[in-house]
């Protein structure tokens, strides 16, 4: 079952027009929020960043956050899974001929819930792959959009080297995965790039920081040069659906002699105890 414009349908008679601009020029946002034990995780912080991200392209939210959370609520009654990753999509909506200017128009509101497997503490720590790439996307990154040709390819080539993540790196410098925020950690200290255009700032980002604040790691938010990753003591990333992941070897080059750090295990144990609380 799915929400499609305004009503509950199943996924296969739900269908929207050739017309669509979301269909014809990826003109529109999306979200990503995971959810344990039939509760939302972070669920305003994601309805903020949602509405950020409409407000960034000019279109009209078609919901009140009330009604967002109605409407959430009710998709994943319809799951067989307490954990679940809803997607949620809205686009500029449907015009009457392919144009590249756009009018005032309805907006289009996709949802759709799917099962969510994470990977248990003991997967994640044996550490994983990521390979590194000239960031060539748009400098509007901090939107949430539907286009997303770009991050497909680098995800595209991750998994053609079997690495976890494509790190990215413009000018010199790291800015995020191509599905994910990216952590370096020297000498005690944690370094990510700062929130703004040249990322997408996410809510797991941000559960990350407060983790680490919490068990007194020094956080800056502040770019680090490409080399900075070969000579760093940790990379970690992040995302609403993987959580935080260690990474241990990139570009072939082995990190910490290949050994996941301590300090992600500090973060990483933090981070689980808030997933245990939506869970209880």
């Amino acid at each position: 079952m799915v929400f499609l414009n305004g009503i509950f349908v199943d996924k296969d008679k739900a269908f929207v027009s050739v017309m669509d601009r979301g269909f014809l020029f990826g003109d529109g946002v999306y979200e990503v929020i995971p959810v344990y034990n039939r509760k939302l995780l972070k669920p305003i912080e994601h309805l903020n960043r949602l509405q950020k991200s409409l407000d960034s392209v000019s279109i009209k939210n078609p919901y009140n956050e009330s009604e967002w959370l109605d409407i959430l609520i009710k998709l994943m009654s319809y799951s067989v899974s307490d954990d679940q990753s809803i997607y949620l999509q809205i686009t500029r909506g449907s015009d009457t001929k392919r144009v590249h200017t756009y009018k005032d128009l309805k907006p289009s509101i996709y949802i759709e819930s799917n099962i969510l497997k994470t990977r248990t503490k003991k997967e994640v720590s044996k550490g994983y792959s990521a390979i590194t790439m000239k960031d060539i996307r748009w400098d509007r990154c901090n939107i949430k959009s539907t286009s997303l040709l770009a991050n497909i390819l680098y995800s595209q080539e991750a998994k053609k080297a079997n690495a976890e993540e494509a790190i990215l790196h413009k000018n010199n410098v790291i800015t995020e995965g191509s599905t994910s925020n990216v952590f370096l950690i020297k000498n005690g200290v944690l370094f990510t790039h700062p929130a703004g255009s040249k990322i997408l700032s996410g809510i797991t980002r941000e559960m990350v920081l407060e983790s680490a604040k919490s068990i007194n790691i020094i956080v800056k938010e502040e770019a680090c040069n490409l080399d900075d990753i070969y000579d760093c003591d940790e990379v970690w990333i992040s995302s609403s659906t993987r959580g935080i992941i260690p990474i241990t070897k990139i570009d072939d080059k082995l990190l910490n002699n290949g050994v996941v750090g301590k300090l992600w295990k500090g973060v990483y144990e933090d981070y689980l105890q808030y997933i245990k609380l939506l869970k209880s």
